[in-house]
């Protein structure tokens, strides 16, 4: 078995400093201990499923052993405050979700802000094109149900939808718009579901850095779109101490720095739930998975049958977590929601 990578090299992402130079090399030191351990406990419960052909369930990681996914960077507590100062002089805030984690993508602390302020929300679940057609209704139903939201499901690769968002804007606040009253909407979102790319599509050229990495955006900018309508462009935004189910999910999703988190880990949670839900896509990319089969056993079989194995016919679990995560990511395993509307 080879030996352990260890899974952060990027210390400096901890907002909250200790108060002396020793104790930050201290903590940063056990904090990569631990997730190395995680990491190789992990590996051993894969290479136990794919020891044997029928690919059995595994015992699953304790609470104890789950790694802890915390990614805040300092730009993000700089980015919230200066949200929280302006967001009371927009008139719409147009929140951008992952259509594939449209629960999970939505920032609490977002939703706190625009509440307390009584701002109406323009809810785009963007990447639609890559999410579950049938809860992507569900998840627009469920969000146009409450007070003062619109919700609409686009892909911002289309500029056929996106030149529609502003206009989704208008009725949600419907004494501005005039060129004495400008209507100002800003754009909010976590990292990486598509700010940028929608950005430059309504003004129709490249004002902002867009990137299939999560973090590119660091401060707020504004624009105009025309005499009647101005947008704030703000960099995405994480919370510190997110529940560690909805922290899977966006790291899945490639909301999260990849210094954050191990891919098997992260892989293991991702092909149990498609496990669960998905088996048919599983099945047309990979082959039947075999009986009995779960998330550890998943990756071991992603491995065999992809070939990504080392010195001695292992798996290599790195490079087999990394492709079910790609194929994920990129929609090759057909359209994916990890998640539904929480119950009326």
């Amino acid at each position: 078995m080879r030996a352990a990578v260890p899974l952060c090299r990027d210390r400096n992402r901890y907002v909250s400093a200790p108060k002396t130079l020793e104790s930050t090399k201290a903590g940063a030191i056990r904090q990569l201990g631990a997730r190395d351990a995680t990491l190789m406990a992990l590996r051993r419960q894969v290479l136990q499923a794919s020891s044997v052909p029928c690919c059995p369930r595994t015992p699953r990681p304790t609470p104890k052993d789950r790694m802890s996914i915390d990614w805040f960077p300092g730009h993000m507590l700089a980015a919230r405050k200066e949200v929280t100062k302006t967001v009371g002089k927009v008139d719409v805030v147009i929140e951008i979700l992952d259509a594939r984690v449209p629960g999970a993508s939505c920032n609490p602390q977002v939703e706190s802000l625009r509440t307390k302020v009584g701002r109406p929300a323009l809810k785009v679940l963007n990447k639609a094109d890559l999410a579950d057609p049938h809860r992507t209704r569900a998840w627009l139903d469920h969000y146009n149900a409450l007070p003062g939201v619109k919700a609409v499901a686009i892909s911002c690769k289309k500029p056929g939808e996106v030149v529609r968002i502003p206009d989704y804007c208008v009725p949600l606040a419907p004494n501005r718009g005039t060129v004495l009253k400008p209507l100002r909407m800003m754009i909010l979102g976590i990292p990486n579901v598509g700010k940028s790319t929608l950005m430059n599509a309504l003004l129709k050229r490249a004002v902002v850095k867009a990137g299939n990495e999560p973090g590119l955006t660091k401060h707020q900018t504004r624009h105009e779109l025309n005499p009647r309508m101005t947008l704030i462009d703000t960099p995405g935004l994480l919370w510190p101490q997110m529940d560690p189910g909805v922290a899977l999910k966006l790291a899945a999703s490639h909301s999260i720095g990849r210094n954050a988190y191990a891919d098997e880990e992260v892989a293991v949670h991702l092909g149990a739930y498609l496990l669960a839900d998905y088996p048919a896509l599983l099945t047309q990319r990979y082959g039947a998975p075999l009986a009995d089969c779960d998330g550890h056993g998943l990756i071991a079989w992603v491995a065999q049958r992809r070939g990504l194995l080392i010195k001695g016919g292992e798996p290599d679990l790195e490079r087999a977590a990394g492709a079910l995560l790609d194929d994920y990511r990129t929609g090759a395993l057909g359209r994916i929601t990890l998640e539904t509307p929480p119950p009326v």
